[in-house]
C-alpha cells in the first residue's frame, strides 16, 4: 500500500515523494483512513513507528484546504507533546509536509512574551507542552475557542507528569466540535480511563503489543552491584568510543554527576534532564547530533522526543521505576532501520524493576554478564527476590525527571 492508497490528496502525496517517503508504515497505514474520515482515534504503537506523520498527515489535509484569515490568539489544530524536544520534533515534521500553514512552538524554557507575541497573530497549528499553554491561557494570549483537532501525542508519558489535571483545564475551553487523536506506546489503565473521557466513540489502532521491543535491538542486562556500575559502564563505552551512546539515570541529580565523571574518564559528554535549560538542552542534542559529543547522560521525560539515527549503544545505567519504560528507553537506537544494542545494569536492589521489565516483555532479558541475584525459593518461575531499598525520606519528588 502506498500513500496515495490511504485517500492523501495528489499534492500531499507528491510532497511526500519529495521528502522521500514512498510507503506508510503500518501505525500510518492504519489510522490515517480513519483520521482522515473524522473519526477520533486511538493509536498504540512503539516508539519509532511513524506516529508523528500518522497523526500529522490527517491534521495537514484537513485545514490546508480550509485556510483562511486567522483571527488574532486563534488555534485551529492543538498538538500537546509531554517534553519540549518531542514538541520541536513534531514541529519539524509538521513543516516538512506542509509549505502553507502556521505552525508554532509554545514549550517552557523560551521567553513566553515571544511566544504571546507570535499567538497574537494566530496560527494553524498549536504545538505546546501542557505547562506552558496554561501559562498562555492565563495571561489571555492564546484563544482555543476555534480549535477543531485536538491531538494528544505520547500521551502515557504525559500521564507521569501530571498531564490529567492539565488538560482539565484545556479540554473544556476547546470547540466542542472537535476531532480528538491520541497516540500512545502503552494501554494502560488510566490511558483506557484517559481515551473515554476525551475522546467519542475512537477507532482503536494497535500495530504492536505492549512491550514488544524493536525487531533490530538487541538487549541484556548485567549483574552489577551498584558501586560498580561506573567502572562497567566505563569499559563498556571504552570499546566503542567513536559511535555514540545514550545513557539513562533515574535522576536529573544522578544523571548529571554521572555526566561528569564520563567527562572526568575522557569521554566527549553531555546530559540533558530537568534542571537544564532549554537552550542547555538543545546545545546537548544538536552536539549529540552533530557527533561532537559522543555519550549523552539522560532522564526519561527529557529523552522523549529524541530522534537520532544514529545512536549504536542505550545504556540503562538505572533501571526504571516504571517498566513500559525499558521499551522506550531502548527503542532510542536501532532507528530508521539500522541495528542496535542495549544494555541495562542490574543491581541486587534493583530485581524487582528488572522483574516487571520482564513481565511487561512477556520473556526473561538475555544475560550479558554477571550471576543473578538470589532468587525467593527453588522454584525457577519464583525469580530473584527482591532486597529491601532505603527510601527517600523526600518520596518520589526526588526521582522526578
Amino acid at each position: 500500500m502506498n500513500f496515495s492508497e490511504l485517500g492523501l490528496d495528489a499534492h500531499l502525496v507528491s510532497r511526500l515523494d519529495g521528502l522521500g517517503l514512498k510507503d506508510p508504515t503500518p501505525i500510518q497505514s492504519k489510522a490515517i483512513p480513519y483520521a482522515l474520515q473524522g473519526r477520533d482515534v486511538l493509536g498504540i504503537a512503539q516508539t519509532g513507528t511513524g506516529k508523528t506523520a500518522a497523526f500529522g498527515l490527517p491534521l495537514v489535509a484537513a485545514l490546508s484546504p480550509r485556510r483562511g484569515k486567522l483571527t488574532p490568539r486563534s488555534v485551529r489544530g492543538l498538538v500537546l507533546a509531554p517534553t519540549r524536544e518531542l514538541a520541536g520534533q513534531i514541529v519539524k515534521t509538521l513543516e516538512g509536509l506542509t509549505g502553507d500553514l502556521r505552525i508554532t512552538l509554545v514549550v517552557g524554557g523560551k521567553s513566553i512574551s515571544a511566544q504571546a507575541g507570535r499567538l497574537a497573530r494566530g496560527t494553524d497549528i498549536l504545538v505546546a507542552t501542557p505547562g506552558r499553554l496554561i501559562d498562555l491561557m492565563d495571561r489571555n494570549a492564546v484563544d482555543l475557542g476555534q480549535t477543531r483537532f485536538l491531538v494528544l501525542d505520547e500521551a502515557d508519558q504525559m500521564l507521569d507528569i501530571g498531564f490529567v489535571h492539565a488538560l482539565r483545564r484545556i479540554a473544556p475551553v476547546l470547540n466542542r466540535d472537535r476531532q480528538t487523536m491520541m497516540f500512545s506506546a502503552t494501554m494502560s489503565k488510566q490511558m483506557a480511563e484517559l481515551s473515554r473521557d476525551y475522546l467519542t466513540n475512537p477507532v482503536r489502532v494497535e500495530v504492536s503489543p505492549a512491550g514488544k521491543v524493536a525487531d533490530k535491538v538487541t538487549h541484556a542486562v548485567h549483574f552489577v552491584a551498584k558501586e560498580a556500575k561506573q567502572d562497567l559502564l566505563i569499559n563498556l563505552l571504552d570499546g566503542h568510543r567513536d559511535e555514540r551512546a545514550l545513557v539513562f539515570a533515574r535522576t536529573k541529580h544522578g544523571a548529571e554527576r554521572l555526566m561528569k565523571q564520563l567527562d572526568r574518564a575522557g569521554f566527549a559528554a553531555a546530559s540533558i534532564h530537568g534542571n537544564k535549560s532549554q537552550g542547555q538542552r538543545d546545545r546537548a542534542l544538536d552536539a549529540f547530533r552533530a557527533g561532537s559529543v559522543r555519550v549523552l547522560v539522560a532522564t526519561d521525560v527529557a529523552a522523549r522526543g529524541i530522534d537520532i539515527p544514529g545512536v549504536g549503544h542505550v545504556y540503562n545505567y538505572d533501571l526504571p521505576n516504571v517498566p513500559e519504560n525499558y521499551v522506550h528507553r531502548i527503542g532510542r537506537t536501532a532507528r530508521a532501520g539500522r541495528s542496535g544494542r542495549a544494555v541495562a545494569f542490574c543491581a541486587a536492589e534493583e530485581m524487582g524493576e528488572l522483574r516487571s521489565i520482564e513481565k511487561v516483555l512477556g520473556t526473561r532479558v538475555g544475560i550479558a554478564g554477571g550471576t543473578p541475584w538470589s532468587t525467593s525459593s527453588d522454584n525457577p518461575k519464583a525469580g530473584p527476590k527482591r532486597r529491601p531499598r532505603r527510601r527517600s525520606r523526600r518520596g518520589n519528588a526526588r526521582l522526578a525527571a
